[in-house]
């Protein structure tokens, strides 16, 4: 009686063993599951950021996916990635991609670009670009990418227009970009840091410029989240820009607040309130820059002055038609192309 109950608690403890390890190979294999779902989420939620919307005409390749983490972390990497906006024209080339995420939260990102980057558009326009360094972080929900950050160290770009063969290149020591989900809108604040743009056809570069701003799209969310098919990006759409200021040093700022649309046709409208502070300073650092416009330079410096009482200061509306600019609703100061 004895060896026959030891043999049935043998066979008990066998099958006890049996059974826990095949629920650690059921474990295991669902978690590697996960791992793999959770990593195609990441990917998906990285080239969105980047500008993947087959929906909307857009297409994205990661060239030389890696993976890698298992199993506690996400790692992708790509020796270098396309996005290919079929639509409008436009395409986006950019070297290796790194990006990483927890597993058990693979839809909060941290992700970076090496440069080079080359940006092509039908109209004939291209961009080249280089950076020491471009990090950024995601938060991806349900709906998408919620929120996103983006710091761009030591960027460098040539833009550059084959119809004339015009270029402008432009350096900025920091470039910082928020951007986040606000209920149906779409929220958006820039910083940039000792910024100049050069023109080769003036004699000397423009003012070095500090700049940030903080603007408003109503009912773009969707652009953030990736689930824009509307296909004309900004086009028809309405905003507020709730505050953008360029400084140029020594007390040299232009500020600029104001609602603003695009029609149809990408036309701006908009009604601006434009503060500008020590008029004078500004007005011969564009003349400085710009030695060709002196003389309506002169003119805009003048009208602003005698707007301003003989002041250094002046706030003033500005008004946008349809891609008409005047000052104060009936003095002409130019035209706007569309976008």
């Amino acid at each position: 009686m004895a060896s026959s109950s030891q043999a049935s608690a043998s066979r008990t403890g066998s099958r006890f063993w049996l059974w826990g390890l095949g629920l650690l190979v059921v474990l295991a294999a669902l978690y590697s599951a996960g791992w793999y779902y959770a990593t195609s989420v990441l990917k998906d939620q990285v080239l969105v950021a980047l500008g993947k919307q087959e929906r909307a005409g857009m297409t994205g390749e990661c060239a030389d996916m890696s993976l890698s983490g298992f199993p506690f972390s996400i790692g992708l990497s790509c020796s270098s990635v396309k996005i290919d906006d079929h639509d409008r024209g436009v395409s986006a080339s950019f070297d290796r991609l790194s990006s990483h995420a927890r597993v058990f939260a693979p839809g909060d990102i941290t992700w970076s670009l090496q440069s080079p980057a080359e940006f092509r558009s039908a109209q004939g326009i291209s961009v080249s670009a280089e950076w020491a360094s471009l990090q950024s972080q995601l938060i991806a929900r349900g709906q998408g990418i919620e929120q996103g950050m983006a710091v761009i160290e030591g960027l460098k770009a040539a833009i550059v227009s084959s119809l004339d063969g015009r270029s402008i290149n432009v350096k900025a020591a920091r470039t910082e970009i928020h951007t986040r989900q606000a209920g149906a809108d779409l929220q958006a604040t820039i910083g940039i840091d000792n910024a100049t743009v050069t023109v080769p056809a003036l004699p000397q570069p423009l003012p070095a410029v500090s700049a940030d701003a903080d603007v408003v799209l109503t009912g773009k969310a969707a652009l953030l989240a990736g689930e824009d098919q509307s296909g004309e990006g900004l086009r028809g759409t309405a905003g507020i820009v709730n505050h953008a200021v360029a400084d140029i040093g020594e007390g040299r700022t232009l500020a600029l607040t104001g609602p603003f649309s695009f029609d149809d046709q990408g036309y701006l409208s908009g009604q601006f309130k434009l503060k500008i502070d020590q008029l004078g300073p500004w007005r011969e650092s564009l003349k400085t820059a710009i030695p060709a416009a002196a003389r309506t330079i002169d003119f805009a410096g003048k009208l602003l002055r005698s707007l301003a009482g003989g002041g250094d200061s002046v706030s003033v509306d500005l008004t946008v038609n349809h891609g008409a600019v005047s000052l104060s609703g009936f003095i002409p100061l130019g035209n706007l192309p569309p976008i």
